[in-house]
């Protein structure tokens, strides 16, 4: 029955996946917006499925709770009738084409190349203080830890700065 329930989920989250990107039904951002709401959950499903709960409630609480409504309020202060006129440029198409190509060659060569796991004892076995040990005591991911959230700080003030509308003008402290 795990096998039937993980090629569902998987299923889902390909396909939401690509109509995030390439959505053939509608070119509005927000319904890209919720495809990625769709994926999301499928990912969340497969980390129960691995007996990673607390992994799961965050994919949950973080990316669906927070960054996914971040998304639609940023996409409701952008002006989207002006980002739907847009046409798409053969120069964009075919450089992200390229990149693509060269992202999927990456990670084939990555599934290839890559060592099988030595011993299961080493996995974290869906316990949070493992994890957060791991995270902060002993500072091993400290550093991309606040390196994220200070991405994320300049994402939201950048979201701020494009949706005033003294910006329109040009000058911000008329």
């Amino acid at each position: 029955m795990d096998t039937i329930i993980f090629y569902i989920l998987s299923l889902m989250a390909v396909v939401c996946g690509i109509l995030v990107v390439a959505n053939p039904f509608s070119r509005n951002p927000l319904v890209s917006a919720l495809f990625l709401l769709g994926t999301i959950f499928s990912l969340a499903g497969l980390f129960i499925l691995l007996n990673a709960f607390f992994i799961a409630a965050a994919q949950i609480l973080i990316y669906a709770g927070a960054v996914i409504v971040l998304f639609l309020f940023v996409l409701m202060l952008v002006d989207l009738k002006e980002e739907v006129k847009k046409k798409i440029k053969l120069f964009a198409l075919i450089t992200g084409i390229i990149g693509s190509l060269m992202t999927a060659g990456v990670f084939i060569l990555t599934i290839l190349y890559s060592m099988p796991l030595k011993t299961q004892k080493d996995m974290f076995q869906g316990d949070p203080s493992e994890l957060g040990k791991t995270l902060f005591i002993k500072g091993e991911f400290l550093l991309p830890f606040e390196v994220i959230s200070l991405l994320l700080l300049i994402a939201i003030v950048g979201a701020i700065y494009i949706s005033s509308k003294e910006n329109n003008s040009g000058d911000l402290h008329k």
